[in-house]
């Protein structure tokens, strides 16, 4: 059922212009009151999940931290006018690992994460990416990980339809060639059909908002859509 989501995070890396001297991230596992930059190794791995077999809790993905990324994504969205933290201790959580181990097995590209914030306003994700926009000149790739569809209660063949009609619209919004349009159809996000069916809790959908603004007015692409659990999960290309 994994197998075309590892192919895809496999390829990731590849199929970009050139390969990034560093990364960073916005996972939907770390909210804080203010947005908050991991200036750290990013070591011990935080194992934030339960019930899987032993061998999940003895995961390594030793990759160096960037904390000069980190400062300098914190300057740039500072200098846009949102409140920011740092921190060194926290390690990175399973949204950070997990897919790393696929898509950088070397562990060779050093990252930083960044944190959501815990009010959850998506235009206020979309500003705090479109700060974090010059990074991409900078060598940096911007990596948002969550997932497109989040209902942890809906699993199923029997979700599928369901999903696939929230999937159709959330791409179609992401995907606007307009630029202007897409921030404002992703920012109303609630208002596309089911999506607090999708999404519950929006955790998990922020990653994207950061993602979309950092990717300015350049060309949006779904680039991966699959079924999983029953959810139809898409993954998106900026720029």
């Amino acid at each position: 059922m994994w197998r075309p989501m590892q192919a895809y995070l496999a390829g990731l890396i590849g199929s970009l212009p050139e390969r990034p001297r560093a990364i960073l991230l916005v996972s939907g596992h770390w909210e804080e009151q203010e947005v908050t930059v991991h200036v750290g190794t990013g070591q011990p791995l935080m194992y934030d999940y339960f019930g899987f077999p032993p061998h999940t809790y003895e995961l390594q993905w030793p990759a160096p931290g960037a904390p000069d990324v980190a400062r300098r994504a914190g300057a740039l969205v500072a200098a846009a006018g949102f409140p920011v933290r740092e921190e060194a201790t926290r390690g990175w959580d399973h949204g950070v690992f997990i897919p790393m181990m696929v898509a950088a097995p070397g562990a060779d590209i050093p990252l930083a994460q960044m944190s959501l914030r815990k009010d959850l306003d998506p235009a206020t994700h979309i500003a705090i990416g479109r700060a974090l926009a010059q990074l991409r000149d900078e060598g940096v790739l911007i990596i948002g990980s969550g997932m497109s569809f989040h209902n942890l209660r809906a699993r199923g063949p029997q979700v599928t339809p369901v999903a696939d009609q929230w999937d159709a619209a959330l791409t179609a919004a992401v995907t606007d060639p307009d630029p202007v349009a897409r921030v404002e159809r992703v920012a109303r996000w609630e208002e596309l059909p089911h999506a607090r069916f999708a999404h519950p809790e929006a955790e998990h959908l922020l990653p994207l908002m950061v993602a979309l603004g950092a990717g300015g007015e350049g060309r949006a692409v779904c680039d991966y859509r699959d079924h999983v659990l029953g959810w139809t999960v898409s993954g998106y290309r900026f720029g």
